[in-house]
């Protein structure tokens, strides 16, 4: 029997309605129970299957923008409980998303091009993202959705978690916390059945150890950053707290639309003159919506919203990204790593300029039209650039749940 709806990005309420019809349907092997409560008081609730001792915790929805881990997390869930061998001596726990606040307000149901998505789009800021939050606030700061995950962790105690993320454009990277030998050779050719290129020059991982083609493993603290600028590191973040009871945190990225530039380890010809031609580009883009927000703030009523503290928040890390490329060497020459850095300059300003956009339209103000048409523009380049190709669904959630169970696997290896 097969509780999955047509395949789509789930919301979160038919999250749980799929939850309670699995726990309903085995209850003796299901369980599903509220864990906390969201900023808004929204619930955060785990799905478990299985009693052992022994943990694997699977977190969906941890950024709003990502939603391709949901339609994952709710495929993993069925095929556990209807695979005895998966939860032998194994038990598997879902949180079926860790920032409902968000996923609120992120609205791509169906997109059909980049521009789709960028007109529901919707990434908080830093401090309000629950993974990330401890690497940027004081623990008696931390927002109730971090506050419950940490405390999942904590009763847990999982040898493995796995966070479900997701790229825009580009390709599939595993992110790790501890290497986990043996990893990349399932998920290479995952993605080569899969036609899902590898991005193996991922700039979120820059000048972090590989582990194999696409995966990489986080350094050790006190290991300088790629780009001291950005204020937020992963070394700080939720996903090392599984280190505290011998565990590890998998975080696995799939890509929505892709892209084989960024699976190019050829040498790139110009590296640090390609770096200082994507800052420059980086920064004429901000200061372009930064425009737009200044002239139309005067006319702005009510708070500061979560769209625009996002925008700000987003706009607020280019000056010293821009400098962090200008000024240092590339930490990566390859076509494929310099390919990231082009998509990751383009992808900062048109978040801003989209969620910026959301706050203007429901204004009615005069300067949503001219922004729209700068949104779509760079939407438009975006795509042309990178030859964006539609990866369907069902190859994301299925490339995203193999990567989940070759890790499982290896790591529990690795654990015994």
């Amino acid at each position: 029997m097969s509780l999955l709806p047509e395949l789509r990005y789930p919301s979160v309420p038919e999250l749980v309605a799929t939850a309670r019809a699995l726990a309903a349907l085995r209850p003796g092997l299901c369980r599903l129970r509220q864990i906390g409560v969201s900023r808004a008081g929204r619930p955060l609730h785990l799905l478990s299957v299985g009693h052992a001792r022994r943990a694997v915790l699977v977190v969906a929805g941890a950024h709003a923008n990502e939603p391709a881990g949901g339609g994952t997390l709710q495929a993993l869930a069925e095929r556990v409980l209807n695979e005895r061998g998966l939860r032998t001596e194994t038990s598997w726990h879902f949180l079926l998303c860790a920032d409902p606040d968000g996923a609120s307000l992120h609205v791509t149901p169906a997109p059909r091009s980049l521009f789709d998505y960028h007109l529901g789009f919707y990434r908080p800021s830093g401090p309000e993202q629950p993974e990330w939050s401890p690497s940027v606030l004081p623990p008696d700061r931390l927002p109730p959705e971090t506050v419950a995950l940490l405390g999942v962790i904590d009763e847990l105690r999982p040898y493995l978690q796995v966070s479900l993320h997701g790229t825009d454009l580009g390709g599939s990277w595993v992110q790790l916390t501890r290497d986990v030998p043996g990893l990349a050779e399932p998920f290479a050719k995952s993605a080569a059945e899969l036609h899902i290129p590898v991005e193996t020059g991922a700039s979120d991982a820059a000048g972090w150890p590989a582990s194999g083609p696409g995966v990489r493993v986080m350094p050790e603290p006190g290991v300088g950053l790629a780009y001291p600028s950005m204020p937020d590191d992963a070394r700080h973040s939720t996903w090392y707290h599984a280190h505290r009871y011998g565990g590890l945190t998998a975080v696995v990225e799939v890509p929505m639309w892709a892209s084989d530039l960024v699976d190019d380890p050829a040498p790139h010809p110009a590296p640090a003159a390609a770096m200082r031609r994507l800052a420059r580009r980086l920064l004429r883009d901000s200061r372009e919506v930064e425009r737009v927000l200044a002239e139309a703030l005067p006319r702005l009523d009510g708070p500061d919203g979560p769209l625009l503290r996002a925008a700000r928040w987003a706009l607020g890390l280019i000056p010293g990204l821009a400098q962090d490329w200008i000024l240092r060497p590339p930490i990566d020459t390859t076509r494929a790593y310099i390919g990231s850095v082009d998509a990751f300059g383009r992808r900062l300003p048109l978040r801003a300029a989209s969620m910026l956009l959301r706050v203007l339209r429901e204004a009615d103000d005069r300067a949503a039209p001219h922004l729209e048409e700068l949104v779509a523009s760079w939407c438009d380049a975006y795509a042309a650039r990178f030859q964006a190709r539609w990866v369907p669904l069902e190859r994301q959630v299925e490339h995203q749940s193999r990567t989940v169970l070759a890790a499982a696997q290896h790591a529990r290896d690795l654990a015994a």
